[in-house]
Order: C-alpha cells, then structure tokens, then sequence
C-alpha cells in the first residue's frame, strides 16, 4: 500500500507533576513551569486541525526533535548546539518517531470545565479564561482488575466423559447394523441386469473469465466491468481507495495525518459459450437371464455415446425369506446361474454385504 500525507496536526502532553495538558510544541509546562520529561509520551486531543502556520508545518517535516547529551533540553531536529547549555548535539539523544497513535478525528477543539467557575475553556488551555484559575487535572486512579474465576475443573472433566460414552455408543450402533453379518445360505431364483450409456451432443456451453482469457473461438454473451486486481501505485484508469486516515507521531510534539491507498483496476469479466460435447440424455436397456447387452441406439450427426454403466441384481431365497445382492462385476453375475447355491453376508437390516461359492 501506498502511504499519502493528508497534513500535519499539533498533539499534546500532560505534565506529570501538575496534570496539566500542553501543547506538543511546548517544551515547559503551562501550569507548573517544569520541563517538559525525555520520556514523555506525546498524545492526540480529542480532535484536531491541520496545521496551517508555515513555521509549524516545517518543524513537522524536520523530524524528531533531539535531548542535550549533558542538560536533557529538548532542541529541535535540525539543531547543531543546544539552546539551553548551548553543547555539541552530535552525541543528543532523538526521541522516537513513528508511533501509530490513533484514528484522525478532524473538528474544534474539545472543551473542559473551569473546576472553580464552571467556565468552558480550550482542553489545552492551562488557565481559565473567565477566573483565572489553574485547569491542571491528575490523571483518576487506575482501576484494579477482578481476578478471573477459574473453570471448574470437574465440570469440564464431566462433559468430556458424556461426550466420550455417545462417540461410544454411536460406534458400537454402526458396527451391529451394518458391519456386523449373519452367514446364510441362498439360492439364486432370478437375475436381472441394465446397462447404459450416456447420450452426449454438441451443445452451447457458457463459461465466465476476463475478457483477455477468453479463446479465440469463445463466442462472447455480455460483459461488466469489475474489480481485477489492487495495486500499490496509481496507473491508467485505476480507482485510488484509501482507509481512515491516521495520526503517526514525527517526535517532535507533531504527528503526522496519513492514510494508506491503494489502486483498484478494473477489466471486463464476460460469460461467453464454447461449442462441446455434453451429456444431453441417458439411453438404456435391461432384461433378465445372462444375456445381457448394450444400447445401440441411432445416432445424429452432432451426437455420440459417452461413458457406461452397468448394473446386475441377483436375488436369492433361504427359507422363507428373501435377499438381493447387487453388483457391478458383470463376471460374478454370469456365475451365479438360477438354481446355484451360494453363501450370503447378511447384516442386521437384512442387506447383502458380499457372496461367495
């Protein structure tokens, strides 16, 4: 993705020996007059407006602002001695820069209540405009976190026995109805058989794909633009779609405003038909005995027969009851001839699972 500066927004500080909130520039508290600490961390108000003065705006491309090696004054980044001890900063410390510290979020800027008057001020203000009095505000207590409650363990122990005693119940239900087989002897007393083909035709078939993949001889039915691909730089008749912006801290008391982008391309993505063969019908026949034969039917010209298949059903008696084995192997149906005896495996629902002589 591609990163795009929207503008540059002013943050603050809060002063950790009063509470009051500074401005980012401000390298001395407002409500107090401390320095402003190395390690303060540079946050967003509420809202925020771009910066507009010339002089701002070129402390926010300079970078982040450097620590005297020997005062601990913050100097800005472009300095060569110190403002304050006025000491080489070619050993300074550069504060971080590059920290994603929250969404932009443009509009005027917030208002709090004088505590003494009741007035409304600037959140950044130090000092009430109506009375005077100091705004400073100490951060509220943090909140203690309540311990989590443990699961108990012997419910989770009870569910897991549940649980394996119906995957054991359902195993054995499995094995007693189909798995496991009773051996009966039986007699074949009729056969029957169905053999098919499948009946293809040279027919329209529709296909979708962009417009460069369709083949040569793909015969086009209706096209739409539609999203191909995102890239991260902008080329001819790309869409540019951007996210919210965001506000990355430049180390210097300013952030920076920037959202990322990306570039959509758009191409014809078409449904289009191709001449094929597909399968269109099913021609069959079937009969009794061991004569069994294939469908041959007439055929057109733009006609032709596709894959077979065949089917053979042997019923057998044993007793009073009777069973039905039914099978593909075409061998196996011509051995067992009417009147043959064979051994059956008969499951619990009475299905055929395999014969044998």
């Amino acid at each position: 993705m591609a990163k795009k500066t929207i503008g540059y927004v002013e943050l603050q500080w809060e002063c950790p020996n009063c509470g009051t909130l500074n401005p980012g520039t401000v390298k001395i508290c407002q409500g107090c007059a401390a320095p402003q600490p190395e390690d303060v961390e540079f946050k967003q108000t509420s809202t925020q407006q771009l910066i507009s003065d010339e002089e701002k705006l070129k402390k926010a491309k300079a970078g982040a602002d450097i620590h005297c090696p020997y005062c601990g004054a913050r100097n800005p980044a472009d300095a060569t001695q110190c403002s304050q001890c006025k000491a080489e900063l070619s050993q300074g410390k550069k504060r971080q820069e590059g920290r994603v510290i929250g969404a932009y979020k443009q509009g005027d800027v917030a208002k709090v209540k004088c505590p003494n008057c009741g007035a409304e001020n600037p959140e950044t203000a130090s000092q009430c405009t109506q009375c005077g009095g100091s705004l400073s505000r100490q951060s509220p207590p943090a909140k203690k976190a309540l311990p989590e409650t443990a699961p108990k363990a012997g419910s989770s122990r009870n569910v897991l026995i549940i649980l394996g005693a119906v995957a054991l119940l359902a195993c054995a239900a499995i094995y007693f109805i189909f798995l496991r087989t009773t051996a009966i002897t039986g007699t074949v007393t009729e056969m029957d058989w169905e053999r098919s083909y499948v009946l293809e035709q040279i027919v329209p078939m529709e296909y979708a794909d962009w417009s460069a993949e369709i083949p040569a001889d793909g015969e086009v039915v209706s096209c739409t633009q539609e999203e191909y691909e995102r890239v991260a730089e902008p080329v001819e008749g790309s869409q540019e779609i951007c996210g919210t912006p965001y506000t990355v801290d430049k180390g210097n008391g300013i952030a920076e405003v920037v959202t990322d982008c990306e570039y959509v391309v758009y191409a014809d993505y078409c449904t289009y038909t191709l001449m094929e063969w597909a399968a269109v019908d099913t021609v069959s026949v079937d009969g009794s005995g061991l004569n069994a034969v294939w469908p041959d039917p007439s055929l057109a010209a733009d006609e032709r027969l596709g894959a077979g298949s065949e089917s053979y059903v042997i019923t057998f008696e044993a007793g009073s009851d009777t069973y039905v084995f039914q099978t593909e192997n075409y061998e196996l149906f011509q051995q067992a001839q009417v009147g043959t005896k064979w051994n059956l495996e008969v499951n619990s629902i009475g299905g055929v699972q395999s014969i044998s002589q």
